[in-house]
């Protein structure tokens, strides 16, 4: 969601580089660029306004911190600004126990699939502190076909307790949930609400009737991150009807230029809670609008990319992972490992998101597809040698070669090409050793 933006400020910064001082005129030309790439990124007028002016505040007339180059002094001030912009600190989604939370949201904004996600989060984080949280989830969303059988379904994956009512009235069917979670000692509901393809009094009047009716600790809005300043209309919407703590934006993996996470925060002046993106039960993170802010001004987000790693490489395979570099030796079972951890964090595109500078890289998506696709025939190529290969490479030889590529579905030529990687690798490895190590890279 953030590329666009990353690009568009990587080429600010980079036109002010080299300068030792900001004077006026590079401050206005370099707002005005920054105007330009908001506007751009579906941000309102009067909000971009709002920005602009705060930071040429901040930059005119101000002492100008000697150690930092103009586009240190401009990247500092911009960073604050969106930050602040997008909320400063992190908002902390902790309920409190036993509590209802009711989900709202236009259809299409990815909410039934954002509750599932939400509750498996919420379980997750209990297991991490020994606790085995008793959630149930439940739809009175009878207006979208298929909507509660989409639940069920979802809940059976993320192995989280569901309940469908007997009666098709949604004011009913909440109150029998209701019953039902309360006489079960379930710790939370979370209850999907019914949506619309547009805000409507009707849908309105029924959450504001559940709303009295339940009165749930917590409401929560699904955001489209597609939908541009559409969205604020929207929750602005929602919020005069019946009011909301906090929003999840979905789909931020999708081709949209970030305006709707950085014009919500300061319009409706509640909080950015999660952020979606992909079908997976795992694809919800937290929200961090200095990790964000980050990310726009191109300049990654590798704590986020630690946190990820974390969750979804085990322990003893990053152990493993570093005990190779350490001792200097690999062989292709260590190679093969390390992209199974790769692809356990995500598409190499993913990845590139999180990393510094990755807005100044000439790297297409073309490439970066071209690359996965590498990786996948490498792996392929890995599984058809025996263990013994993979252990002791020096083994190919031509005739060992022609039966892996013939296994693997691929020319001899690909399995050179993996052997000539592996040895940049195995070389890699080596100076790490002599340079002392990895440290705490792996730790």
């Amino acid at each position: 969601m953030f590329d666009f933006l990353s690009k568009k400020f990587s080429s600010i910064f980079s036109k002010v580089r080299g300068k030792k001082t900001l004077d006026v005129a590079t401050i206005d030309a370099a707002l005005e660029q920054v105007e330009d790439a908001l506007l751009s990124a579906d941000v309102p007028y009067d909000l971009v306004q709002t920005f602009a002016q705060e930071i040429k505040d901040d930059l005119v007339g101000k002492k100008v911190t000697t150690s930092l180059q103009a586009d240190e002094q401009l990247m500092k001030v911009v960073n604050d600004r969106l930050v602040a912009f997008l909320g400063g600190d992190k908002s902390i989604f902790s309920p409190q126990i036993p509590s209802v939370i009711m989900v709202m949201g236009l259809q299409g904004s990815g909410k039934t699939t954002t509750i599932a996600k939400l509750a498996h989060y919420m379980a997750q984080e209990g297991k991490k502190r020994g606790k085995e949280r008793r959630i149930l989830m439940a739809s009175v969303d009878y207006y979208r076909p298929a909507a509660i059988d989409q639940l069920e379904q979802l809940s059976k994956r993320a192995q989280i307790s569901f309940f469908r009512a007997q009666s098709n009235d949604p004011i009913t069917a909440a109150c029998e949930i209701y019953d039902y979670w309360r006489s079960n000692n379930y710790e939370f509901l979370l209850l999907d609400t019914a949506g619309r393809l547009h805000v409507d009094n009707r849908m309105l009047e029924e959450l504001r009737i559940l709303d009295s009716r339940l009165q749930p600790k917590h409401k929560l809005l699904i955001l489209d991150a597609m939908t541009g300043q559409e969205s604020l209309a929207v929750a602005r919407a929602f919020e005069q009807g019946v009011g909301f703590q906090g929003a999840i934006l979905t789909k931020i993996d999708s081709d949209t230029r970030g305006g709707a996470a950085f014009s919500f925060r300061y319009a409706l002046k509640k909080p950015i809670i999660f952020m979606g993106s992909g079908e997976k039960l795992e694809d919800l993170e937290q929200f961090y609008p200095e990790r964000s802010a980050s990310r726009m001004l191109g300049m990654g987000d590798i704590k986020s990319l630690i946190e990820h790693a974390e969750q979804k490489i085990k322990a003893d395979e990053q152990q493993s992972v570093y005990r190779s570099f350490q001792n200097g030796k690999m062989n292709l079972e260590d190679f093969a490992q390390q992209m199974d951890m790769i692809n356990k964090l995500g598409s190499l595109s993913s990845i590139m998101k999180y990393m510094p500078g990755a807005g100044n890289l000439s790297v297409s998506q073309d490439q970066l597809d071209q690359g996965q696709q590498e990786m996948n025939r490498f792996r392929a190529i890995m599984s058809s040698m025996t263990r013994k290969e993979r252990l002791y490479p020096p083994l190919l030889n031509d005739s060992r070669k022609k039966r892996v590529a013939k296994g693997a579905g691929v020319a001899v030529g690909e399995v050179n090409k993996l052997l000539s990687r592996f040895d940049h690798m195995q070389q890699y490895a080596k100076l790490i050793k002599k340079s002392g190590g990895f440290g705490r890279l792996f730790k």
